[in-house]
């Protein structure tokens, strides 16, 4: 599935970068990667634990302002502490492990002052999130895993620092993620704090005209 998504975002890239040669704009196309947590709140914390988070994404400049489209993928891992066990299952897990699968389309808006950039954003997405089952075979001292899949629409904001290192910005970001769907019949709501690095792809496709 990672693969999968990864690819999805090579063929944008390729999509969106033929549109950039003919571009000025010196933040036009950067590519995105980040690392950091996804911080559970409200409710969510109830069953869910920061345990790592990542994020892959593209910011397309849109105009000659400062406005930009931001699709990003976010895979978050948290410690799952099962509340209620699922119809079927007997046993709640412990210290097992959950991680999302999500897509989040947002429109932003960057300003720069010299080296550095600041940028807010809000959007849209979805896709699921993966919970652990497991099924207890008395008979056999057998414990049988299984994945439960949660799918649940997103909508996000959030705000950004960014520093700018010649072909590349060192970036930190935040933001409030709401789920419309619940798990163990809680919201999702968390909060992911990445830190990471956006190469700028505008300044490279200008170098190789």
């Amino acid at each position: 599935m990672k693969l999968r998504l990864l690819t999805a975002s090579l063929i944008v890239l390729a999509i969106t970068s033929v549109q950039v040669k003919a571009q000025t704009r010196p933040d036009k196309l950067y590519s995105m990667s980040g690392i950091g947590f996804a911080f559970p709140v409200g409710e969510t914390s109830d069953y869910f634990k920061p345990k790592f988070s990542t994020s892959l994404g593209l910011n397309l400049g849109l105009g000659d302002g400062g406005l930009f489209l931001y699709p990003k993928v976010s895979l978050h891992a948290f410690t799952f502490n099962q509340i209620t066990p699922d119809a079927g299952y007997t046993y709640t897990l412990q210290k097992s492990r959950a991680t999302t699968y999500l897509l989040n389309v947002a429109l932003g808006y960057r300003k720069i002052v010299n080296k550095w950039a600041f940028y807010g954003f809000a959007g849209a997405g979805g896709g699921f999130i993966l919970t652990p089952q497991a099924a207890v075979n008395a008979s056999t001292l057998q414990v049988n895993m299984d994945n439960k899949s949660n799918s649940l629409g997103i909508a996000e904001g959030g705000a950004g620092i960014e520093y700018n290192i010649g072909g590349a910005n060192l970036f930190v970001e935040a933001s409030y993620m709401y789920g419309f769907s619940k798990i163990q019949n809680r919201a999702f709501n968390t909060v992911p704090i990445n830190i990471g690095i956006k190469p700028n792809l505008s300044k490279l496709l200008n170098k190789l005209k």
